[in-house]
């Protein structure tokens, strides 16, 4: 496929000058590790279907690369030829990854939850040749659904099932066992395909907040710059270990566990079922330091009792992205865990990290902003004419980033970057004087009531903050009068009871003025969610088009 990535010489010439495009592949590194650290464990995984774990060295997941690469090529597969990977957070990622950068192929992590109707679509943009999916998880017969979605999708030869049991399509039966390496001239193949580092290899759809998802793609600089970049963030040293409980399948687990493991020939602990127990165990027992993760992650480790049973104090540093963090939930992560530091970020599928806190800023800015610019990236926050604002002011924020995506798959007018580099990010924000952002709200999530914008992060800040509150967002409510009304949604926690007078009463003595008070409260089981945890707004503010404000 031609990608058509949407690159200038001039950005390659100046990254590449500035040493943030290392100009280099992830296979290169995998090989290095094989090399100067053959025996280290690579990563490790658990099987939550078959109750089996993998512990994979750097020289055996090298070779089972260079295999699978091989059979590749024995099956047809071209360079810019896309392998869809539809897998919860098992060791394959990482082989076949670097399978697919040995012969210039691309991969395109699918999440495990997706269905006929997503897929369908998915594999049909990237026209997937390949399409690798588990036997069964969590009780659903993925052979079944592809089988299905072959006869649809012509461009997908191949459906192969990790533990399944047709030799004609089993991962290990076709994929493994066989020496393909005996069959293939790789060293020869291997550099006849090798893709150049600026080069499409991989396509992460964006989570769908908003609607229908669109086909980030991203090269070997962009993606090894974001390693680097984390890795001077974290602080990252020769004891690091990564924990990795968000799925390999959206660019958080997959970029900071798959690609930054590699980057530091460390380990990666994968758990491919969230269950707060088992997390804090897996932490204690393989030694993990860092992980990133969403709110709820981070709250259920510091919450539940059957997690904080375990000693992870190893655990040195939790990057929160995708959601503001309470503030009772940072001062009890610091309380009962003194050497944790919990870091406020954010970013997107386009771009990985942007803005983080930093070791040693104060709570507030922990609890209060998403942080501010890491080195080589940009943040600016601007008016309707691209005008920046002055500090404390809403508006547009956009990104200038070294880590900035090539464009989005077959739909290059939604590629947002102006003359100078700026993107739009789709988010509203507010900068303080000390250059920290706080995220506000999509900029299609915004409450204009009566004229007024409604400050929807703070009002959901200060729901968070409510004992009987487990998560809340808020989105705006059609009203004929005012244009608009805020419509708050929440869920409890176990034996919570939160009413609409309760929430009223609650935020008046939190001195919120009355013109932000949520008109309405729905309390809902649970929210609808993107694969990666974020909350879908989009799908509350379709469910509130039918809801009236509640009568005070």
């Amino acid at each position: 496929m031609n990608f058509s990535p949407i690159l200038s010489a001039a950005r390659i010439a100046d990254l590449t000058t500035r040493g943030l495009w290392p100009n280099r592949l992830v296979s290169d590194l995998l090989d290095e590790a094989a090399v100067v650290a053959p025996a280290v464990t690579a990563v490790v995984d658990h099987n939550s279907m078959t109750g089996i774990s993998t512990r994979l060295s750097y020289r055996e997941l090298q070779n089972t690369s260079i295999r699978i690469a091989c059979a590749f090529i024995e099956l047809g597969i071209k360079p810019g030829d896309v392998i869809a990977v539809q897998l919860p957070n098992w060791w394959h990622y990482a082989a076949v990854y670097t399978a697919c950068v040995r012969i210039g192929a691309v991969i395109n992590p699918l999440m495990p939850i997706f269905r006929e109707r997503e897929l369908s679509f998915m594999l049909g943009l990237t026209e997937a040749r390949v399409l690798i999916v588990p036997r069964e998880f969590r009780g659903f017969d993925y052979p079944r659904m592809a089988s299905q979605l072959q006869h649809e999708l012509p461009s997908l030869k191949h459906v192969f099932v990790i533990g399944g049991d047709d030799p004609k399509s089993a991962f290990e039966a076709r994929l493994l066992d066989p020496m393909w390496e005996t069959h293939v001239n790789h060293v020869a193949a291997f550099r006849a395909r090798r893709p150049d580092p600026n080069d499409v290899t991989e396509i992460m759809y964006t989570s769908g907040t908003t609607g229908e998802p669109k086909g980030v793609m991203h090269t070997a600089n962009t993606l090894l710059c974001k390693a680097l970049l984390a890795s001077e963030l974290f602080s990252f040293n020769a004891d690091d270990q990564i924990y990795m409980g968000s799925p390999l399948a959206h660019q958080t687990g997959f970029m900071y566990a798959v690609i930054l493991a590699l980057y530091h020939r460390c380990k990666c602990v994968l758990q491919d079922i969230w269950e707060p127990a088992t997390a804090a165990r897996l932490i204690a027992d393989e030694r993990c330091t860092i992980t990133l993760g969403s709110t709820p992650f981070l709250r259920d480790l510091v919450q539940l009792p059957s997690a904080r049973k375990h000693d992870f104090s190893c655990l040195r540093l939790f990057l929160c992205a995708g959601a503001p963090i309470p503030r009772v939930l940072v001062h009890e992560a610091h309380a009962t865990y003194p050497n944790l530091h919990v870091m406020s970020a954010w970013g997107m599928t386009e771009i990985g990290i942007v803005t983080a806190t930093y070791p040693g800023d104060p709570p507030e800015k922990i609890i209060d902003t998403d942080g501010r610019a890491l080195p080589h990236q940009a943040v600016r926050v601007v008016d309707e004419h691209g005008v920046p604002v002055p500090p404390g002011v809403e508006g547009r924020l956009q990104s200038r980033c070294a880590t900035t995506f090539v464009g989005y798959l077959k739909r290059p007018d939604a590629y947002g970057l102006d003359a100078e580099q700026w993107l739009e990010t789709g988010d509203n924000a507010r900068m303080d004087a000390e250059g920290y952002i706080r995220i506000t709200g999509r900029s299609k999530d915004l409450i204009i009531r009566g004229g007024e914008n409604i400050p929807i992060v703070e009002v959901e800040e200060l729901l968070y903050r409510h004992p009987a509150i487990a998560d809340a967002a808020i989105v705006a409510m059609p009203d004929d009068r005012l244009g608009e009304r805020g419509c708050a949604f929440v869920t409890l926690r176990a034996g919570g009871i939160f009413a609409f007078q309760t929430m009223v009463d609650y935020l008046l003595d939190a001195k919120l003025i009355k013109q932000y008070l949520p008109e309405r409260l729905e309390v809902l089981d649970e929210f609808p969610r993107t694969p990666s945890g974020k909350i879908q707004k989009f799908k509350l503010r379709e469910w509130a088009k039918s809801l009236k404000p509640h009568a005070t």
